[in-house]
């Protein structure tokens, strides 16, 4: 063979390795896309109604998981032999059904109009017999521990945040808060139809039994009267230069009792056992629940199906245990775990805080993965969280050897107490949740305005998934770094 065919043909074989390399790469991705859309489709249907924890819908749920992960070759992940893979949380459900008031001057009771108050509570049953009235004014001055005790705050609601100066008196000492709705936008009705909605918590969370109350302004102008007084000569005495609390001639009984519903659902643990552990670990989580059943009859379509939030996550969170259980063994730990009422307020990732299967302070990095299917390949990726742990160095330098760009800033941490990360915050575990999905604010936030939380959130067709598959990848090389004692030393947490 001639020296000019030899360089013809070196030549040819320089160009076609590339390309073959593309291919297989263009491969990869498309049965990468095709395995997430396989996951969103099984998690998203109305079979499932919703995924709300409690329901038939989470069991079915975790029995697909389950299968998914034992498949991929997990392990559980629970290290507790009594529940394996399925952690139990049990969420309390509570919602208010009964309330009295009832006001005295000087022993003598004072009667108001139907409708003239409302008391509410966060514990099961809150009762205060007798209580003296102190005025606070717009509570811009906190009174002492010693001036609260015992008694009832009475606050105008001329000023915003007004919950914010509820709280504060409650923690401050005060036995409750007694609330004037003086302003035309603030309404008994308006704060009953909101507090009707059930709230949630961990059942073994010790809810303090506070006592919020609420008077309209015609009704606190009738208690006053015989003193002399009304709203609005407390008012100018609260905008008065100088004020000071001071107790009224009232005192006070407040009842507020709530109903109360026990839910058993639970969180899902699988774990990679590393070949050499030293204790520490690596955590990736994703939610599985969403709203179930979330609008009445006669709507044609009754129930929030999550497609996006969170089945992509869940999906997300299963290729990547896939792509991680073929490739070579890590060294260290890396633990799955698909959390329960995260929609409730984040109660799954509380809970596996309170009971976590590895301490806590073990856990080098924990990564999110919520609401991933929004954005195209080829995108940067954003970080949520970014600047409030350690990690971010070496997220970057995990970004550099993968060839994968960041976006700069933090204007996406408006989001991070929206997400499961925030529990583990508070814990001191580095979570933070990084997707290119989340790179585009703009892109986000069309999301939240529009399909969020709603029976829209279905699986659409030409779903976009190039963006869900990068997160894939990023995540596993992500996971590699921090499971490596070599690039992540012990010492660094």
């Amino acid at each position: 063979m001639s020296r000019f065919a030899v360089a013809i043909l070196a030549m040819a074989l320089l160009v076609a390795v590339p390309a073959d390399a593309a291919k297989k790469r263009d491969s990869a991705t498309v049965e990468l896309k095709g395995q997430l859309l396989a996951h969103i489709t099984e998690l998203s249907d109305d079979s499932y109604e919703g995924r709300e924890p409690g329901t038939e819908g989470e069991a079915k749920t975790l029995r697909y998981l389950g299968k998914q992960w034992f498949d991929i070759g997990l392990e559980s992940g629970t290290n507790n032999p009594a529940h394996a893979w399925f952690s139990p949380v049990t969420l309390v459900a509570r919602e208010p059904d009964g309330n009295r008031a009832a006001f005295t001057r000087r022993g003598k009771r004072l009667f108001l109009l139907p409708g003239s108050t409302l008391v509410l509570t966060s514990g099961k049953r809150s009762l205060i017999e007798n209580a003296p009235v102190l005025f606070v004014g717009k509570g811009a001055v906190i009174p002492t521990r010693a001036e609260l005790a015992g008694r009832v705050a009475l606050l105008l609601d001329g000023a915003e945040e007004g919950s914010v100066r509820q709280n504060a008196l409650l923690e401050a000492g005060a036995s409750a808060v007694l609330t004037v709705l003086d302003d035309p936008d603030q309404t008994l009705e308006n704060i009953a139809a909101r507090r009707a909605r059930k709230g949630y918590a961990l059942a073994s969370e010790e809810l303090g039994g506070d006592l919020e109350a609420y008077i309209t302004a015609p009704g606190l102008d009738r208690l006053l009267a015989p003193g002399g007084q009304s709203t609005a000569s407390l008012r100018a005495l609260a905008e008065a230069p100088g004020f000071a609390p001071r107790p009224l001639d009232l005192a006070a009984t407040l009842e507020a009792t709530t109903s109360e519903t026990r839910i058993n659902t639970h969180n899902m643990i699988g774990k990679l056992a590393g070949r050499k552990p030293d204790g520490k670990a690596v955590l990736l989580l994703a939610h599985w629940d969403h709203f179930g059943r979330c609008v009445p009859p006669p709507a044609e379509d009754q129930i929030c199906n999550g497609a996006i939030d969170n089945a992509s996550g869940l999906a997300v969170l299963t290729e990547v245990a896939r792509r991680l259980a073929k490739g070579p063994p890590m060294d260290r730990d890396v633990y799955f775990l698909a959390t329960t009422a995260e929609e409730l307020g984040l109660l799954g990732a509380h809970a596996f805080a309170e009971n976590p299967p590895v301490p806590l302070d073990q856990i080098l990095a924990a990564f999110n993965i919520d609401s991933v299917a929004l954005g195209p390949a080829g995108q940067p990726f954003a970080v949520v969280g970014k600047g409030m742990t350690r990690i971010d160095p070496a997220i970057a330098a995990v970004a550099k050897a993968q060839k994968k760009k960041l976006t700069g800033g933090e204007a996406l941490n408006t989001y991070v107490r929206r997400q499961d990360g925030w529990a583990l915050m508070q814990h001191d575990v580095p979570a933070v949740m990084i997707s290119s999905s989340w790179s585009d604010i703009a892109r986000v936030e069309a999301f939240m305005e529009g399909d969020y939380h709603r029976a829209s959130d279905g699986l659409k067709p030409g779903i976009e998934l190039g963006g869900a598959a990068d997160d894939v990848l990023f995540l596993v090389a992500l996971t590699r770094w921090f499971a490596d004692p070599k690039k992540v030393p012990a010492a660094a947490k």
